[in-house]
C-alpha cells in the first residue's frame, strides 16, 4: 500500500492513508512524546512502517508532545473522525481516562499501548499491548542485588533510584517492581533516595550530581531507562566516582556501549520495534474478532555484561 503523509501544524498530524476499501480498518494512535527519546523515535518509525505494509490498515498517526491536554484533543479528534480503533500510548495514566472512556462509548476500542492506564480505566480499554514494567523493575532489583553479592557488598549497599516522570504509568511500575522485590532478594540493602529523571538524560545526569554531593556512599543507582541511567554515569565519572553499579531498564544503545565499555552493568532488553509492531497487530486483531487477553505483554529479558553478546545491539 503506498502512503500519503500529510502534516497539519495545528494537531502535528501525520495521516496515513491508502486507497480505502469496505475492508479497509482505520486506526488511529496518538504517542507519548515520540522527540523525548530515540525508543519513541524509533517505535513511531517501526508503526508507520508496519502500517505501511498491511494494504488493510489506514493509519493516522499522531504525537501529544508530553502534553495531556494535547493527546485529549487528539483523541476526541479521532473520535470525530469515526476511526476503526484508536491507539493509545498515555500521556498520563490518570489524566486521559475520560477521553478513553468518551471513546469506548462511541463504539470505538481502545489499545493501551507501551504504558498502561490507571486501573480505574480498564474498564474502557480492549487490550494493553507492551511490557510488563512490573516485572521489569524487579529483574532489574535481582540484577542489581546478584552483583552486590558477587561482591560481597549485599548486607551494606546503599542505592539511589532515578524514576521516569511523575503520574507516568511505566514510570510507576517500574519503581514498584524494583522497591518491591529489592528487599526481598537483598534485605539489608538501603535505598537512600528516589528522584525523578523525567526519562531525560541531562536532568538524570543533575539528580546523579546532587545525589553525590548529599551521600559520601552509593554503591548503586537504578534508573527506570538506560537513557537516564547513562546520565548518572556521566555524572559520576564527571566526580570521579567509581564502584558504582548502574542498572537500568529498557537497554538503549547508549546503555549497550556503557556494558561494552565495562562502565553499567545491567538492563531490561526491550524493542520498540516489536513494540510498535505487537500494538498494530493487537488492534487489527481486536477489529477481527480474535480472543486477545488484556494484558498482552511481550518477553524484556535481564542483560548484563555476563550475557551481553547473546544480544544484538540496540537500534535506538
Amino acid at each position: 500500500m503506498k502512503l500519503r503523509n500529510t502534516l497539519a501544524a495545528s494537531t502535528a498530524l501525520l495521516a496515513l492513508a491508502g486507497v480505502a476499501s469496505a475492508e479497509t480498518m482505520k486506526i488511529g494512535i496518538t504517542q507519548n512524546n515520540v522527540g523525548v527519546d530515540s525508543y519513541q523515535t524509533t517505535y513511531e518509525k517501526a508503526f508507520i512502517a508496519a502500517a505501511e505494509a498491511n494494504a488493510d490498515v489506514e493509519a493516522v498517526v499522531l504525537d501529544a508532545g508530553g502534553d495531556v491536554a494535547r493527546q485529549i484533543a487528539q483523541m476526541e479528534d479521532l473520535i470525530q473522525q469515526e476511526v476503526d480503533a484508536i491507539i493509545i500510548w498515555p500521556t498520563n495514566g490518570e489524566a486521559v481516562i475520560p477521553a478513553v472512556r468518551k471513546a469506548k462509548q462511541a463504539g470505538i476500542p481502545v489499545i493501551v499501548t507501551n504504558s498502561n492506564i490507571a486501573e480505574a480505566g480498564f474498564d474502557f480499554v480492549a487490550s494493553f499491548s507492551g511490557p510488563d514494567n512490573i516485572t521489569q523493575g524487579a529483574r532489574s532489583a535481582e540484577i542489581m542485588c546478584d552483583k552486590f553479592k558477587e561482591m560481597g557488598i549485599e548486607n551494606e549497599a546503599q542505592v539511589v533510584h532515578i524514576t521516569g516522570q511523575p503520574g507516568y504509568t511505566t514510570a510507576i511500575e517500574r519503581a514498584k517492581g524494583f522497591e518491591d522485590r529489592l528487599p526481598e532478594v537483598c534485605p539489608d540493602v538501603t535505598v537512600v533516595d528516589t528522584q525523578p529523571g523525567d526519562w531525560n538524560r541531562e536532568k538524570s545526569q543533575q539528580v546523579m550530581e546532587a545525589f553525590l554531593v548529599k551521600y559520601d556512599d552509593i554503591d548503586g543507582v537504578y534508573a527506570g531507562d538506560d537513557n537516564m541511567g547513562v546520565g548518572a554515569l556521566n555524572a559520576a565519572k564527571a566526580a570521579g566516582r567509581e564502584g558504582i553499579i548502574f542498572v537500568g531498564a529498557t537497554n538503549f544503545a547508549v546503555g549497550y556501549e556503557a556494558m561494552a565499555a565495562g562502565d553499567y552493568w545491567g538492563s531490561i532488553y526491550q524493542s520498540p520495534v516489536d513494540d510498535a509492531e505487537a500494538a498494530l497487530k493487537t488492534a487489527i486483531d481486536v477489529l477481527e474478532g480474535k480472543d486477545v487477553p488484556f494484558l498482552n505483554y511481550f518477553d524484556t529479558p535481564k542483560i548484563t555484561q555476563d550475557n551481553m553478546a547473546d544480544f544484538t545491539k540496540p537500534v535506538f
